[in-house]
């Protein structure tokens, strides 16, 4: 069962040095306006406060860093991803994606196809890259590449992983056998130029054993690891991967009590099913850290990449890394995967279903991958605000917006004064909404949450 406490965490951010980056207002052709200083920073939007000692101390672990150090990288991020949300909405169809970089995750670079944006990203505090292709152009060939692989199973095993490289500008496919990578290529009527082919041995599998632990349990029998709870209106339960049940599936706890009932499950495709759970058992806004202390759940802003990102399961406990790609397809034996994140943490087989968190932000649910916690390793991991809007859930939270003190994890009322945004839905970057008479222009993909209305929350929205 799920530990009723939380151990809060109060990290005054003024205090650590963090860079803070300023984003731009309005529409992309309009010149950036300064900040609003009374609006919330996105750091304290986020609760980048939030992480206990405990992840602290698995980023200085993991990611060799100290205290300090460690604290700035999650201010940081968080600030990121607000810039380059508004720089996404600025750029338009130019825009080539973002990452972070650095110890402390200090330099954001946003990447366009034309030059002359480069001012533009500059005067946000960001580095400006100039690309030849934008990112719905790689977005568009690693559809189509997804495509060929469903209908060429074969060559998709031996050219098991697809994903595009922000970095690189470029659609990138690692392959055991170069030739079947040119194979899907060559079916899907991808120009050569956009793709990079890497040799690699990584063979991804999902994460699943019949091995003991702290986790819950398939049928009495295979083992996974919970991924966040969640709420469907009075019912409780948790979020994990599909492939350790099919709907109608029983489970119980670590302690091997009676627990629950797979509702759905996707799997291959997605990698996301959710299980609701009997009264015995209560949903709560945590994830397990080291040593069984509670990490608080505060949202679910998907962070950019190079962020930091941890994550927890029943085999291996709790181990970092990185987000390395967005949007990546996988073939498993069991046959492909689309939309994973690709990450450099460490996983092992019974750690399936678990959770990964960037800061106090719900990523995800652990999906598959290769290597091991002894000699490292690479994961992939099912987003969460897909498995949250497939299946109608509300991720449990425990600290309301910067704009309202209400109930900790109530998903809110929308109430007034009105308008399309509501409490509880996922919106996607891009996405627009009403609230109080004005329009408003999604920056990053989250769950809406009470406390988090547009004109509070300029990290996570744009009056468009």
């Amino acid at each position: 069962m799920l530990q009723p406490h939380a151990r809060a965490v109060g990290a005054a951010l003024a205090a650590t040095g963090a860079l803070l980056l300023t984003g731009l207002t309005g529409s992309a052709g309009a010149a950036p306006a300064a900040a609003d200083p009374a609006a919330p920073s996105a750091a304290e939007t986020l609760r980048a406060d939030a992480a206990p000692p405990a992840l602290l101390r698995a980023l200085q672990r993991d990611l060799g860093l100290d205290a300090r150090q460690a604290e700035r990288r999650l201010a940081n991020e968080a600030e990121a991803g607000a810039t380059a949300g508004r720089l996404r909405v600025a750029l338009g169809a130019d825009f080539a994606g973002a990452w972070v970089g650095g110890a402390e995750s200090e330099t954001l670079t946003v990447a366009t196809t034309d030059a002359a944006d480069v001012r533009r990203i500059e005067a946000q505090g960001a580095d400006a890259a100039v690309v030849r292709r934008s990112l719905a152009e790689l977005d568009a060939a690693k559809a189509a590449l997804d495509r060929a692989a469903t209908a060429r199973p074969g060559a998709a095993a031996d050219a098991p992983v697809r994903y595009v490289d922000v970095r690189g500008n470029t659609l990138t496919v690692l392959a055991a056998r170069p030739s079947a990578a040119r194979s899907l290529l060559a079916a899907a009527g991808i120009d050569g130029a956009l793709v990079r082919v890497r040799t690699s041995t990584e063979t991804p599998r999902p994460l699943y054993d019949l091995r003991g632990g702290d986790a819950y349990y398939m049928n009495g029998s295979g083992r996974c690891s919970v991924g966040f709870p969640v709420t469907r209106g009075t019912q409780q339960g948790f979020a994990t991967a599909g492939h350790c049940g099919r709907a109608g599936t029983s489970t119980t706890g670590y302690n091997q009590a009676a627990q629950g009932t797979f509702q759905a499950s996707t799997f291959p495709g997605r990698d996301m099913a959710w299980v609701a759970t009997n009264s015995n058992w209560t949903a709560t806004p945590y994830v397990k850290g080291a040593g069984g202390q509670n990490v608080q759940v505060t949202g679910s802003t998907q962070a950019p990449v190079g962020s930091s990102v941890c994550r927890s399961g029943s085999t291996t406990g709790w181990h970092c890394g990185t987000i390395q790609q967005l949007n990546t397809s996988v073939t498993y034996p069991e046959g492909t995967i689309t939309g994973v994140t690709r990450t450099s943490v460490c996983a092992e087989p019974g750690d399936s279903g678990g959770s990964y968190i960037s800061g106090s932000q719900a990523q995800g649910v652990t999906s598959g991958g290769s290597g091991n916690c002894r000699t490292g390793g690479t994961t992939y991991f099912q987003p969460l605000n897909p498995l949250l809007q497939s299946y109608g859930l509300t991720l449990k939270t425990n600290a309301s917006g910067p704009g309202d003190p209400g109930d900790p994890g109530d998903p809110g009322d929308p109430g007034e004064p009105g308008g399309t945004w509501a409490a509880g839905t996922v919106y996607q970057a891009g996405d627009t909404v009403t609230y109080g008479g004005a329009s408003y222009r999604c920056l990053q993909a989250h769950q809406a949450q009470a406390g988090w209305e547009p004109p509070n929350t300029p990290a996570l929205w744009q009056r468009a």
